[in-house]
C-alpha cells in the first residue's frame, strides 16, 4: 500500500526560533507558526480561526531560521508529520504531540539592513564567508542561487 507524509504550511512565526546543538554539532530549531483562516458563515458573518502548528528543523535549515527569522515573520515550510510520544513523569499518563519537520524552508518576508545576521548572546557576530573558497569565479557563476 503506498503512503504520503507530505505538509505544506504558511504561516506567521509565534516567537522567535531557538536553536540547540546536538553533542556531533547538528542544529536543531524549534518554531512556532500561526495559520490563519478567514471564512464567512452561512449567515455572512466574517470568522477567523487560527491554527497553531510546531516545526522541528535540522542542519543548516535550522542555523538559517536562527540567523534570518524572528517573531512575526512570514515563512514557508514543506515537510512531513511527526508524532511524538512520552510518558508523562508527574501523572504517568501517555502523552503525544503532532509536529511538522521541515525539509524546505522559505522566506517570505523583504530583507532589510535590520533583518542582517543575529547577534549571538555574547554579542559578537558569526562571520561567513561571502563566497566558497574552494569554488573559482567561473564555477561560483554557475550557481542558480
Amino acid at each position: 500500500m503506498p503512503n504520503l507524509n507530505k505538509v505544506m504550511i504558511m504561516g506567521t512565526l509565534t516567537r522567535d526560533p531557538e536553536i540547540k546543538y546536538l553533542p556531533k554539532g547538528t542544529a536543531v530549531a524549534t518554531l512556532g507558526i500561526a495559520i490563519n483562516r478567514n471564512y464567512s458563515t452561512d449567515s455572512g458573518e466574517k470568522r477567523e480561526e487560527v491554527t497553531f502548528v510546531d516545526v522541528e528543523l535540522w542542519g543548516k535549515q535550522a542555523e538559517l531560521a536562527g540567523e534570518h527569522l524572528a517573531k512575526g515573520k512570514p515563512v514557508f515550510i514543506e515537510g512531513r508529520l511527526k508524532l511524538d510520544t512520552w510518558d508523562d513523569k508527574s501523572t504517568g499518563q501517555k502523552r503525544s504531540k503532532m509536529k511538522v519537520v521541515g525539509d524546505n524552508l522559505q522566506f517570505l518576508h523583504q530583507r532589510t539592513q535590520a533583518d542582517g545576521p543575529k547577534q549571538p548572546a555574547g554579542g559578537q557576530r558569526t562571520q561567513r564567508p561571502t563566497r566558497d573558497p574552494d569554488l573559482d569565479a567561473e564555477e561560483e557563476d554557475r550557481i542558480p542561487f
